[in-house]
């Protein structure tokens, strides 16, 4: 004969995964989200920055899109990788940026950045030879003073 099962440990699984699942996933989102504002105001600062060095040539330009691309763990560094779309003289251009992230003190910050005109991937050995002083934070909070 069978015997009846036990409805409580059913209901408890059930329970847990409609409760306490969501807020991982939630948790992910707010990660990528942060990262992506982080990106984008960092790319935004680095490239209308006074002295930055300008891949536009010094034409006057427009940024129209960031997009952020991937992000790998490499050791300590994390490499966020993304694209840049911009106006230049009414033609488009887009250019293919990598970021490298170190945390200090549990506050990250860029320690390496190159931008190309091609699509290109980089590894960690190869973004070592484009050092970055610190002019533009990374954050996820942009103040816009205009």
């Amino acid at each position: 004969m069978l015997k009846p099962i036990n409805p409580i440990p059913a209901l408890f699984v059930l329970i847990f995964t409609i409760v306490c699942l969501p807020w991982n996933s939630y948790a992910d989102d707010s990660d990528f989200s942060e990262m992506e504002m982080s990106f984008k105001n960092f790319i935004t600062c680095e490239l209308t920055r006074t002295e930055a060095t300008n891949p536009f040539s010094g034409k006057p330009f427009k940024i129209t899109m960031i997009d952020l691309f991937d992000v790998q763990m490499e050791s300590d560094l994390q490499i966020v990788t993304g694209a840049v779309q911009c106006f230049v003289d009414n033609q488009s251009l887009t250019l293919y940026v990598a970021v490298g992230i170190i945390k200090l003190l549990e506050k990250e910050q860029v320690s390496y950045y190159t931008i190309r005109d091609k699509d290109f991937s980089i590894l960690a050995t190869e973004l070592f030879r484009f050092p970055y002083k610190e002019r533009c934070k990374w954050s996820q909070y942009w103040v816009d003073i205009d």
